[in-house]
């Protein structure tokens, strides 16, 4: 069995977003309940409404990028995929199409599933792409399904 996403993985799923909603969480409660009537020349209730948005909105786009990763491991005949939590596998038969897409330099792969998973039915992670091309190498089965880099 060989991991295949990035060792980066842990770091942008569990680490990014829970530093960036303490931090930017325990500003938007401070800025949002002092009491004051205006902040530079903008009055207080259109600047909370600002803070309130620019939080909900910044942990809306973590939950639905950052925190959808999941590391995987391949071996034979399977596709081993966990969310730090919990683990599954998925025989390769199961395995409709995989798609690498890179944007500058960092490179998003999504397993797509014949049947729907645990996961649901579109398992994305951050691949190592070195790894990544020699697991692909390794076997020909899954070479024949990727589309994309």
């Amino acid at each position: 069995m060989e991991r295949v996403s990035s060792n980066l993985t842990l770091f942008y799923r569990i680490f990014v977003p829970v530093f960036w909603v303490v931090f930017f969480g325990s500003a938007s409660v401070a800025l949002i309940a002092l009491p004051y009537q205006f902040v530079g020349n903008i009055p207080a209730g259109p600047f909370r409404i600002g803070v309130g948005f620019f939080f909900l909105s910044g942990a809306a786009t973590l939950y639905f990028t950052l925190m959808q990763l999941k590391r995987v491991e391949i071996g034979e005949g399977f596709v081993y995929v966990t969310n730090y939590f919990k683990n599954f596998r998925y025989p390769f038969h199961n395995i409709e199409r995989i798609e690498v897409s890179t944007f500058l330099f960092f490179s998003i792969a999504s397993i797509y599933l014949k049947t729907p998973g645990h996961f649901g039915r579109k398992i994305t992670f951050a691949p190592e792409m070195s790894r990544f091309k020699a697991v692909l190498a390794a076997h020909p089965e899954l070479k024949k399904v990727t589309v994309g880099d």
